[in-house]
């Protein structure tokens, strides 16, 4: 992978909607940072919050998405909108948003995506860090899902699989292959949805989540296929779990180089292969193997009312 410059937006870009998980109408904003400032998170609606960064460190586990909290203040279901920036190869940017999960929208990362384009992306002067895999590692869950790591000489970059394995139903069997670049996000990766069966919606709903999505808002298998709905692409699915592996991975805070594969597994899993990834590449001391924490992230402080 070729060594870079990190970058930033130019203008200040809005997403508006609801959030898929609380129904929540919001607001988010991306807005231009300095160089080393990282991706940032800031809630606008509470009067005493702490800005997040979006590092790793300040996962906390919760099912069926990516949830960032920092002395109090949380950030949910943040990986669509951590694909976008990743998949822009955008590196300082403060997002802002007035509720506590970004936009729906479609269930992809198309929106942030747009947006990000429209606010246009500029070079700044420092150079970005990446970290090249240093060995093979792997996570495995009891179901056997796995997901797992390995070196790649730098010329090929940055590739992810993702296998997804839902048996007979109308989901199927999938795989997704791409080597991560701009042009191939923007392409073949944002627009693809979320998606759910059917038979979990009732469950979803009975925990107080999804009250005001739709089927016209992610896509929803029942027996027969996708209902009030039609896919993008046949592998649409598998698809979106990479988008997702885009953003969980995108925590590390860097650049990666490596060969990523990701079997019938989701956001605590990748969340874990990153944290054996830091401590591998600081163990190893791999030549630019990235920022350390909180180096490269300017310090988050509390805002006061």
């Amino acid at each position: 992978m070729p060594d870079r410059t990190q970058t930033t937006i130019e203008r200040a870009a809005e997403v508006r909607g609801y959030g898929l998980f609380r129904g929540l109408d919001v607001t988010l904003r991306f807005l231009p940072a300095d160089e080393n400032h990282g991706i940032v998170f800031q809630r606008t609606d509470l009067t005493d919050a702490v800005d997040i960064p979006a590092r790793v460190e300040h996962v906390v586990p919760e099912p069926r998405r990516t949830v960032l909290s920092r002395l109090g203040t949380r950030v949910e279901v943040v990986e669509h909108v951590m694909a976008a920036l990743a998949g822009l190869q955008i590196d300082n940017c403060l997002v802002q948003l007035d509720a506590p999960e970004p936009p729906g929208c479609d269930g992809s990362a198309q929106a942030f995506t747009e947006a990000l384009l429209d606010a246009g992306i500029v070079s700044q002067s420092a150079m970005r860090p990446t970290l090249h895999v240093p060995n093979a590692i792997e996570v495995t869950g009891s179901t056997g899902a796995r997901v797992a790591a390995a070196p790649l000489p730098p010329e090929a970059g940055y590739t992810i699989r993702y296998d997804l394995d839902y048996g007979n139903s109308p989901v199927g069997r999938q795989t997704a292959t791409y080597t991560i670049t701009r042009e191939t996000f923007i392409n073949e990766i944002a627009f693809a949805r979320t998606f759910v069966l059917e038979l979990e919606v009732a469950a979803l709903r009975a925990m107080g989540f999804g009250q005001r999505t739709t089927t016209s808002d992610l896509l929803v298998f029942g027996t027969e296929g996708v209902i009030d709905n039609a896919l993008r692409c046949p592998n649409e699915c598998a698809r979106h779990k990479l988008l997702d592996c885009i953003g969980d991975f995108a925590l590390i805070g860097c650049d990666l180089a490596g060969a990523f594969h990701a079997d019938r597994t989701g956001h605590r899993a990748n969340h874990d292969l990153i944290r054996r990834l830091k401590v591998q590449a600081s163990m190893s001391k791999t030549p630019g193997a990235g920022p350390t924490a909180d180096s490269a992230t300017g310090p988050a402080h509390r805002r006061s009312a």
